[in-house]
């Protein structure tokens, strides 16, 4: 009499990588077509829409919930700069990732300073730009290399520091309160606490409320009472 054989193991099966949601950007519909065809050729990522300028980015993307958007500069009705500050006064965790033929140095820092988290280069190669959705699905600031060279020069600026007054309007403005609360908060004038919002965003360099709230966010504002510069 045979014995039975024993049970064959069946090894557990993996289950498939979280796919990384993409939106397009684009008034250009062959730049557009391109940019999919080169994303969906990785398992992993999943182009959900393509839109052709930041109106319908603003109008769209909340529904739609992207991990990160590409998003192009120069564009009719709203531009990519406009959209992103937009999309980042509504929606503060957006990745926006700027992907753009200007390589000068004030479209890339204006384009930071709006709330961006990186900026490309239309002619990176394919690679690059999977490195770069990668660094930002990290949460992580990336510029690729053509980018880099040109804010070489500004990157030795020295920043100027906030006083003490300042980094308690920017911890009240990172909460999400408006000049009216704060300034009942901090028993200040509305025009005072407008100067105040008006010289954090110069001495850090960013131009939008969102980009504020990110930077308070990344240094730890939000968890303590000040801000450590």
């Amino acid at each position: 009499m045979t014995e039975p054989s024993a049970p064959v193991s069946i090894p557990p099966v993996s289950p498939p990588p979280a796919l990384i949601r993409i939106a397009i950007v684009d008034d250009h519909p062959m730049v557009a077509e391109g940019i999919q065809s080169i994303l969906e050729s990785y398992d992993d990522i999943e182009v959900i829409a393509t839109l052709c300028n930041g109106r319908e980015a603003v109008d769209k993307l909340g529904a739609l919930g992207p991990d990160i958007v590409l998003m192009d500069l120069n564009m009719p009705e709203i531009g990519g700069l406009t959209a992103t500050e937009m999309l980042l006064e509504a929606y503060p965790e957006t990745r926006i990732l700027i992907l753009s033929m200007h390589d000068s140095p004030e479209y890339i820092t204006t384009a930071l300073s709006h709330g961006a988290m990186g900026y490309v280069l239309k002619d990176v190669p394919t690679e690059e730009i999977r490195i770069a959705i990668d660094t930002v699905m990290l949460g992580e600031r990336y510029l690729c290399t053509g980018a880099k060279g040109s804010l070489a020069p500004s990157e030795n600026v020295e920043r100027e520091v906030l006083t003490s007054r300042e980094q308690t309007v920017l911890l009240q403005l990172a909460q999400g309160k408006s000049n009216k609360e704060v300034a009942v908060a901090l028993d200040i004038s509305v025009r005072t606490v407008e100067t105040h919002r008006k010289n954090i965003k110069r001495k850090l360099g960013i131009s939008s409320t969102a980009g504020l709230t990110r930077y308070a966010m990344e240094h730890g504002v939000l968890q303590g009472t000040g801000v450590s510069l």
